[in-house]
């Protein structure tokens, strides 16, 4: 079921840009109240790839929780759009949790790539537009998140420009790419985090999780990492590989054992 963000007003809008407004449900029948998990898909912040999407929400399904699809805007959108779209999914999770049978307590995010680095920034960033409804008086900030092959960074060197590029535009990049490393913003409320990533990532370099991992650290926000030794960039679900494919498995106990 799809299901808009906004009704009326939505911040940052431009009517000549693709404007998605929407999140897709993945509710599992219950009698209690589930966690959910709100999937960001990656795609270089210039489109949203499907198997980083239903799939990734019906596994999680397969596992007991609900899932969403937030189908967040992309380029020629430019920040904060996406991350408007990203804060308010979880703050309508949170308003309609008795509906819905949803625990405003376990609000998981999952990011893949540039998804990763949004679903990182809905850990660490202050709100991003104004409140202009109930629904915005709810929490914005989820309560872990899980963050596979994360672009962190969008910076030269380690981090990944295109994604920058694309969320700033070439005008704003070179003044603003250093205020969207994500491991700058954590601190020590930042939520729990999972993540995984490959060693020999070609597109993504390994040392973005790293450093934020490291940042966890820095600020004592327990997290759990997998670095498989060898696998491309965009796994997904990595169903055809024995070892990297652990890691839904691996995300999902984790999120029964440390989101509480």
């Amino acid at each position: 079921m799809d299901i808009k963000l906004w009704n009326d007003k939505i911040p940052c809008f431009d009517a000549e840009l693709e404007t998605p407004n929407v999140m897709t449900t993945f509710f599992v029948e219950t009698d209690k109240p589930l966690p959910c998990v709100v999937v960001m898909p990656g795609g270089g912040y210039r489109r949203r790839v499907r198997h980083e999407a239903e799939p990734i929400a019906e596994f999680f399904n397969s596992r007991g929780f609900h899932a969403v699809i937030v189908e967040y805007r992309v380029a020629p959108n430019r920040f904060p759009s996406g991350l408007c779209d990203a804060q308010r999914a979880v703050r309508m999770l949170r308003y309609n949790a008795e509906k819905w049978q949803i625990d405003p307590n376990r609000i998981v995010v999952c990011g893949f790539s540039a998804g990763g680095h949004l679903a990182a920034s809905s850990l660490v960033y202050p709100e991003a537009y104004e409140s202009n409804d109930e629904i915005d008086e709810m929490n914005h900030i989820p309560n872990g998140g899980i963050l596979c092959y994360p672009v962190i960074s969008v910076e030269e060197d380690f981090g990944h420009v295109g994604s920058g590029r694309n969320l700033l535009g070439d005008d704003r990049y070179g003044a603003e790419k250093s205020e969207h490393g994500a491991h700058k913003r954590v601190s020590d409320k930042t939520p729990p985090v999972f993540m995984w990533h490959t060693s020999d990532d070609g597109e993504v370099n390994v040392k973005n999780s790293l450093i934020f991992a490291s940042a966890l650290r820095d600020n004592g926000i327990p997290f759990e990492m997998h670095i498989f030794p060898k696998g491309k960039h965009g796994l997904g679900l990595a169903t055809d590989r024995a070892d990297v494919g652990q890691w839904t498995t691996l995300a999902a106990d984790w999120i029964e054992r440390n989101v509480k």
